[in-house]
């Protein structure tokens, strides 16, 4: 499994680019968004990766953060969406409009997306609601919490202890904000059940 690459852009493309490590030439696609933020060729590049391997290929997808890789891997789960609509919707919206419009069961803003219907839309609002939940944007910069697995898990956790989805997630999402974006599950889990007790 390859989940990071650091190296020199070597070409770049509308929905890839061609990272150099050590000799080595890795095709990786990406969202524009992550296009955009690699820079100009030759510059030296960091990206996230996700490795897709099925009957006949195996693709490398770049992310310039590892909260927007989060995302790909969260819009993967619904039924339908292949990696190439998941790139496409984190191409059109930013990961805090993603977030709010699935939070908010906005199924006509994931609509704008090319070759994302209606039904599509609907399905990814409502697959995605109870995992999202309204986490809210970290510091209110825009930048989306990240879904890692540390959250779900603990967002789990909560559920399991009988909260609701919204709460449960603002919990975790608040416990993050005091812990950071490294905190561990045990962690996560007892600081988000102290701050939803109050």
């Amino acid at each position: 499994m390859i989940a990071k690459l650091r190296g020199i852009l070597e070409a770049s493309a509308a929905d890839h680019a061609v990272i150099d490590v050590g000799g080595v030439g890795y095709l990786v696609a990406a969202s524009s968004r992550t296009l955009d933020a690699l820079g100009p060729v030759g510059g030296e590049v960091t990206v996230h990766t996700e490795m897709l391997v099925g009957d006949d290929f195996i693709r490398l997808v770049g992310f310039a953060s590892a909260g927007e890789r989060d995302w790909f891997r969260l819009l993967g789960s619904v039924q339908g969406v292949g990696s190439k609509v998941a790139l496409a919707i984190l191409s059109t919206l930013e990961t805090a409009e993603l977030q709010a419009a699935i939070a908010a069961g906005d199924a006509a803003t994931l609509a704008r997306t090319p070759g994302v219907g209606p039904k599509l839309a609907s399905r990814i609002a409502n697959e995605l609601k109870d995992k999202v939940g309204a986490i809210p944007t970290a510091g209110g910069t825009g930048t989306a919490a990240p879904i890692g697995s540390e959250n779900a898990d603990a967002v789990s956790a909560l559920l399991n202890l009988g909260f609701k989805p919204a709460e449960a997630t603002a919990a975790v999402a608040a416990a993050q904000g005091e812990l950071g974006t490294d905190a561990g599950l045990d962690a996560l889990v007892r600081v988000a059940l102290k701050k939803a007790a109050k």
